[in-house]
């Protein structure tokens, strides 16, 4: 699942920043089971500055199995 938006925006990285989550999405490698859009309508989406994954870890957000692979936790 790609979301035209957000991928035509040029963000490749999202962060899950609800309570218990604090997973990161690879949106060029979105998954039906990522449940990004429900992240998007919630609202708890954040982006990364830069959008690196790299970033993303240093904030410290853990991997999603579904579109980045391992996860770390």
């Amino acid at each position: 699942m790609v979301f035209p938006v957000l991928s035509s925006s040029g963000i490749q990285f999202l962060g899950d920043r609800s309570p218990g989550h604090r997973l990161v999405h690879d949106l060029t490698h979105a998954k039906v089971r990522c449940q990004i859009a429900e992240v998007i309508c919630a609202g708890t989406g954040v982006r990364f500055d830069p959008d690196t994954l790299a970033e993303a870890h240093r904030e410290g957000y853990d991997d999603c199995a579904w579109c980045v692979g391992e996860s770390t936790r």
